[in-house]
């Protein structure tokens, strides 16, 4: 396939250490995708790394993950077939991408792809028990309160139509925007499919904190409504 077509968004911030072999792994498993880097603002060598790498660099207005990705969709113009997310930290192998956008060519009703860290135990890698219990509890409360029945809803990497999220607006401001797509895509009529994945140690300082938890819970219960 030509993955010219395929658009992959990572919102970065500080993240020196992971995102140079985050777009090197990318760059070797797809066949030149557009890569575009929004940075909020960061202090080391998270642009300089990027923009040697090939990346696009968009620098944030404002903070936050959710903010960053709808800056991103505002700054494309076209040409873009299907949009990939993954963190910048080296956490999600994008070896996975093909295999998800490989679904979504064969199933026009499939509307996002996402990868389910939690299928089995050993696929955990080093996410910490505490990160483990909050992750199960919020999707626990997801799946329950919203209906939109997915086994990892907060997961980082996950493949969606540009149709789709074109005309996206996140009100999303943080770590919260994945909830909001879950149930984004849901309401326009498409299906998600989750695929299992293997999760990595993060490169760098681990940016989600206890209080995050708490706002996509609130994101949770206002998605309900």
């Amino acid at each position: 396939m030509d993955y010219s077509c395929v658009l992959v968004l990572i919102a970065a911030l500080n993240e020196e250490e992971g995102i140079g072999q985050t777009l090197s792994e990318l760059k070797k498993t797809l066949d030149r995708p557009a890569l575009l880097v929004v940075d909020g603002n960061s202090t080391d060598k998270t642009v300089e790394i990027a923009r040697v790498m090939g990346a696009e660099v968009l620098v944030q207005r404002g903070r936050g993950k959710g903010n960053a990705i709808g800056q991103a969709i505002m700054h494309v113009n076209g040409g873009v077939k299907y949009a990939a997310f993954i963190d910048a930290d080296f956490t999600y192998p994008s070896r996975y991408l093909p295999e998800m956008i490989r679904i979504l060519e064969e199933n026009p009703s499939v509307g996002m792809v996402c990868g389910n860290r939690f299928e089995d135990e050993l696929n955990l890698g080093k996410l910490h028990d505490i990160l483990y219990f909050g992750n199960r509890l919020l999707a626990f409360v997801h799946n329950f309160l919203n209906g939109v029945e997915l086994k990892d809803p907060l997961t980082g990497l996950r493949v969606v139509r540009w149709e789709i999220v074109r005309d996206w607006a996140p009100k999303s401001k943080g770590f919260d925007v994945e909830v909001e797509l879950n149930h984004f895509v849901e309401k326009k009529g498409f299906g998600i499919v989750e695929i299992p994945i293997h999760y990595r140690d993060r490169l760098g300082e681990k940016k989600l904190k206890l209080r995050h938890g708490f706002t996509i819970l609130r994101r949770i219960m206002v998605e309900s409504i």
